[in-house]
Parts: structure tokens; C-alpha cells; sequence
């Protein structure tokens, strides 16, 4: 998300270098800059004109501080307003009422509605330790129910029957019922989408939402539709009286506009982002990070947040209780770190969060990102023996050919992935010490990327 905007933006702040002051003459080219990257992000006018005004205002004439370069300034003040129009931080769901608290969806068809409330229900579950429930009151697109119930069932909630005969009025209202009965925390109700707004639409989800009062009610909303989300947004909301967004394919919308335009249009919070197709793939909204990355600085506390919770505790204290002894990994090891690699989102989702992306070239991202590559990797180890993984000295020419064959590769392959496994081993003694978080940190930022 936001790679074409992070590009644009780093090369047009680095324009500024030299310069002993911001004035009128030297910002005035380096806004329009900024403006074409936003107008380009498919962001909405009137929020690029409220931000370059903004910026503006702020820039011209300030004094370059102590040690900053004038790009370093405009860059602060850029940062400042990105978080200003996103909002100033993470708005967290209110869910501190009687139980059930109820959560009601919103949406257009095919903006992912249902699979995000899968993805919310074990958000609420793993990380909020909450018991949840699901109910589908969307009676008009076939399987729609049968879909909830099996994502219900993959991520272990509660999931309330329902059926396309029954009215969605009243499917949502036993839902509350069952829910109270059953002490469940929070129930989450997924309702109908139509390609588009219509009144029909409109009147059936009202009614729902004045049969359950929910807590809060949530669009969703395909991120990829740029600043047509913002304003599908701002008409429910004016229906609805929405309390918060969800984007979803973020991680498939290189532009960003409507996480720029949302808060700005309709005066209510992204809360989160869809950043896969995954049930786990769902990140809670926080502006300043979401602005860091925008402006190539990455997002380090979501990365390490990500590695604490996804990696297997007990395997990487195995790890580093061999590395304090002074014992290299093996590549039993290097399999459970490429593994936990791929929980975390893969190393798209990981060098999205890491400083410093932006002044990568594209292609190199590109090639660096291929998640492909870390299942070649599994692989090409997965054809080895239990014997070879705890000891790769032993493996040579005809263990070799045979691996490469059983893995699909070729044996240059399983050459180039002992060769890397070699640096790892002498990265992971020298990161020994450093306990756990920097040790995964380190796996994080410096996993093999093998060319093809």
C-alpha cells in the first residue's frame, strides 16, 4: 500500500537538500509535486487542498533547525499533516457495555464484508480475548450463510444459523437473544451488500439497525476504489451514523487514496485495514505509522508487535538457548524461522514495515517481496533428510542432485540456500546474546532473498 505515493513523495522531498531555508520559491515546485503524488494516489481534492495549504502555511518560512536539512523539516510537517487528516491515533472499538456487544457490517457487495467479519471475529478472539459470535442476515446472495459459517468454524466463534427464508430483521434479533442467553461478549452481524446504494438497501439496513442498536456499526469498504470509497463512505454514514471504516485489499492497492480521504470526507476513523486474504491478515488503524510508511520510514513497532505474537515461543527460546551455549542453528531451525516468516504475512508484509524501502529500487522489491521464494526455500530443505537438516556439512554431489530433484529445483539452487545458510548461521551467533525480540527482529530484516 501506498508504494507509488512513498516513491513520489521520497524523491520529491530529497529535491531539498542544500537548501538553507524554506521559502515560497523553493516549496512552491516541491508542492506541486506533492499535490500530482496525491492526485495520482487517487486521493479526493478537497483533501489535497486542505493538506498542501496546510503544509504550506506551516513550511514557508521556517528556519532550518540545528542539524536538519530543509527536506528533513518539510518531511516532519508532511508527516504532522498526514497524521492530521487520518486522524491523530488508533480508535479502538467501544465495546464496554452489557454483553452482547453488538457490531453491525456494512457494505457494498464484493468489498470483502464477510470475510472481514471473520477476520474481526478472531482479532476479538485472539487478541482481545473475547467470545464471539457471527450471524449472516444477508438472505439474498446464494452461499452467502454457508460462507460465514464455514469461516466461523475456521476461526473457532460462534456461529448463529439462518436461513434465505427467514427476514433479516428477525434473524438479527434472535441472534442478540442467543447471544445474551449464551454470555457471549460481542456479536458481530453481517448484512447484505448491493452493487450499488439504493434505497431498498438502505431501508433493510436501517430497520436492522434500529431492531439491534449496535455499538458500533462498521463500513467496509474495498480500498481499491480509491476515493470512491470515501464517498460510498460519507453515504452511509449518512444513513447510518457509521462509527468507524474497514479497508480491505489494502495490500493489493498500491495507491492509498482512500485511506487519505476517509476520516477527512466523512469525519469518521479507519479503525482497519485487510492487508490479505487470510483470516489473521486484519491490522487495527494507527495514523502516525500509517504516515511513517508513507513516508518511507517504515512502521518498526507494528513489525515487532507482529513478531511477539505470531512466533512459536517455545521453538525460538530453543533457538537462543543454543545460540547462549554457543551452538549454531541447524536447518530444522531455518525451516521453523522461514514458517514463522510466512505467519507474519510474508516479506511483502515485512518490508513494507521496515525503514528505508522507499530508496529500493521497484524491481528489486519486486524480486526481494516473492514470497514464492520462501516456499522454495522450505522446499528445497523439506527434501533434505532429518539427518542432512541437523547436519548440512554432510550434504554434497549426489545428495545435492538428489534434493534438487525432490524439491523441483535445480542443484544451484540448493547450493545458493547452504551458501545463505551459512551467513544466517553467523548473523544468528553474533545476535546470541541479544535475547529473543532481537534475534527474531535480525531474522526479520535480513532473511535470504536468492535470485532466480
Amino acid at each position: 500500500m501506498f508504494e507509488s505515493l512513498t516513491d513520489r513523495l521520497s524523491q520529491t522531498l530529497r529535491q531539498l537538500r542544500g537548501q538553507a531555508r524554506l521559502s515560497e520559491d523553493n516549496i512552491k515546485d516541491t508542492l506541486r509535486e506533492v499535490r500530482m503524488a496525491l492526485l495520482e494516489a487517487d486521493v479526493a481534492l478537497p483533501v489535497i487542498k486542505d493538506f498542501i495549504e496546510q503544509v504550506r502555511v506551516r513550511a514557508v518560512g521556517q528556519d532550518v533547525l540545528q542539524s536538519l536539512s530543509p527536506g528533513q523539516v518539510l518531511i516532519k510537517i508532511v508527516n504532522d499533516e498526514l497524521i492530521r487528516i487520518m486522524g491523530q491515533a488508533n480508535e479502538d472499538l467501544q465495546l464496554n457495555v452489557r454483553p452482547p456487544a453488538v457490531v453491525l457490517m456494512a457494505g457494498l457487495q464484493g468489498s470483502g464484508k464477510t470475510t472481514s467479519v471473520a477476520k474481526l471475529a478472531r482479532w476479538l478472539k485472539e487478541r482481545k480475548k473475547k467470545s464471539v459470535m457471527v450471524v449472516s442476515c444477508d438472505v439474498y446472495r446464494p452461499a452467502a450463510i454457508e460462507q460465514l459459517q464455514t469461516l466461523a468454524g475456521e476461526v473457532g466463534v460462534e456461529f448463529f444459523p439462518s436461513a434465505s427464508s427467514h427476514q433479516p430483521v428477525a434473524i438479527a434479533q434472535a441472534a442478540v437473544e442467543q447471544a445474551r442467553r449464551n454470555a457471549i461478549d460481542v456479536l458481530l452481524v453481517d448484512t447484505a451488500g448491493r452493487l450499488h446504494i439504493d434505497q431498498e438497501m438502505m431501508a433493510e439496513i436501517k430497520a436492522i439497525h434500529a431492531a439491534v442498536q449496535p455499538v458500533e456499526t462498521l463500513f467496509v469498504v474495498d480500498s481499491m476504489t480509491g476515493q470512491d470509497a470515501a464517498n460510498t463512505a460519507k453515504a452511509f454514514h449518512d444513513a447510518l451514523d457509521l462509527t468507524g471504516v474497514i479497508l480491505t485489499k489494502t495490500d493489493g492497492d498500491a495507491r492509498g487514496g482512500a485511506a487519505l480521504s476517509i476520516r477527512h470526507i466523512t469525519g469518521k476513523p479507519v479503525k482497519f485495514l485487510g492487508v490479505g486474504e487470510k483470516t489473521t491478515a486484519l491490522e487495527p488503524f494507527f495514523p502516525e505509522r500509517m504516515a511513517s510508511r508513507i513516508l518511507g520510514m517504515g512502521d518498526v513497532v507494528t513489525l515487532v508487535e507482529e513478531v511477539e505474537r505470531t512466533i512459536d515461543k517455545a521453538k525460538a527460546e530453543k533457538v537462543a538457548k543454543k545460540l547462549q551455549k554457543g551452538k549454531g542453528i541447524d536447518l530444522e531451525d531455518f525451516r521453523d524461522q522461514l514458517r514463522q516468516m510466512q505467519s507474519m504475512g510474508g516479506l511483502a508484509s515485512i518490508m513494507d514495515k521496515l525503514p528505508g524501502m522507499a530508496q529500493i529500487p521497484q524491481a528489486a522489491k519486486a524480486q526481494m517481496g516473492n514470497d514464492k521464494e520462501l516456499k522454495r526455500l522450505e522446499a528445497i530443505i523439506n527434501s533434505m533428510t532429518p539427518h542432512e537438516r541437523r547436519f548440512p556439512d554432510m550434504i554434497r554431489g549426489s545428495r545435492k542432485r538428489r534434493i534438487a530433484t525432490g524439491s523441483g529445483t535445480q542443484v544451484q539452487d540448493v547450493n545458493r540456500l547452504l551458501k545463505q545458510f551459512v551467513q544466517m548461521q553467523k548473523m544468528m551467533k553474533k545476535m546470541g546474546k541479544g535475547g529473543l525480540k532481537n534475534m527474531m527482529r535480525g531474522m526479520a530484516g535480513r532473511l535470504p532473498f536468492p535470485p532466480r
